[in-house]
């Protein structure tokens, strides 16, 4: 029996070859807007394209089924952890989200979806949002959307998952309080000094983000007295750190660095 419930965790999960494999027909037919592709190939080939760099989470509103076609109301969130100028609902830079309202129509064949149709409305109308960040699939994507935006020193877009008076705790640092605070130090320090974030695994609810993180820092300029580790044009340091989050209302309100493992120099 096909259980939609099971196919949205898969779909949520962003393992799309999973999610073809285990929930479409070979012969499936997929139309949305103005494309058309058929069989699992030719999904899994729109796929790679669609989610290059941008991840897709639905939330259904609503869906019912009558014999075998089933019908679902979904939100589905979009977040970018790259730039996608050619992304159908807007040109996106890394720490971007988008919600569209999608109507999809399902037809099973074997207990397998042979025919998908969707079709959306506007962008952001008519959907419902979640906070920025949580323990939602779509919540944890933002998240790494706002790593990429955070790696890609974009002050404009990583600030806004902070509260105004977000604090941010370094094990060398005093205390750098408020959203313009944290924007300050590291708007100099990115110009000689990027910060590149690898997370390694990732825990979330609603009230906190724990992230066990490798911070990669290269210069851009020569840098001998930067905090870290001195360093000349080109060269680059790396550390492991465990780094927590506190959240309010779905916003980062304090952050907490510590580091976990020794300072390796690379070559």
């Amino acid at each position: 029996m096909f259980d939609y419930n099971e196919y949205i965790r898969v779909f949520c999960t962003g393992d799309d070859e999973a999610l073809v494999d285990r929930f479409f027909n070979d012969n499936l037919v997929f139309t949305g807007g103005t494309r058309i592709h058929h069989g699992k190939q030719g999904l899994k080939e729109f796929l790679d394209w669609a989610h290059d760099g941008v991840r897709e989470v639905p939330r259904v509103q609503h869906w019912a089924r009558d014999g075998d076609m089933l019908f679902a109301d979904v939100d589905m969130d979009f977040h970018a952890t790259k730039e996608r100028p050619d992304f159908p609902f807007g040109h996106l830079h890394p720490g971007d989200s988008v919600t569209v309202k999608f109507h999809v129509t399902y037809r099973l064949e074997d207990e397998k979806i042979s025919a998908l149709n969707s079709m959306t409305w506007a962008p952001e109308y008519g959907v419902t949002k979640l906070p920025k960040l949580g323990g939602h699939p779509s919540q944890v994507a933002a998240y790494m959307a706002y790593g990429s935006a955070f790696s890609n020193a974009d002050h404009e877009r990583y600030s806004q998952f902070y509260t105004d008076d977000a604090t941010l705790q370094l094990s060398t640092m005093p205390l750098i309080e408020g959203k313009q605070g944290i924007i300050d130090f590291y708007t100099p320090m990115f110009q000689r000094v990027r910060e590149h974030l690898t997370i390694h695994k990732l825990l979330a609810d609603d009230e906190a983000i724990f992230g066990d993180t490798t911070s990669r820092f290269t210069a851009v300029e020569d840098s001998p007295e930067f905090v870290v580790a001195p360093l000349a044009k080109g060269e680059s340091v790396e550390v492991r750190v465990f780094v927590l989050y506190t959240l309010r209302e779905g916003l980062i309100s304090s952050i907490k660095v510590a580091r976990a493992g020794e300072l390796e120099r690379l070559t």
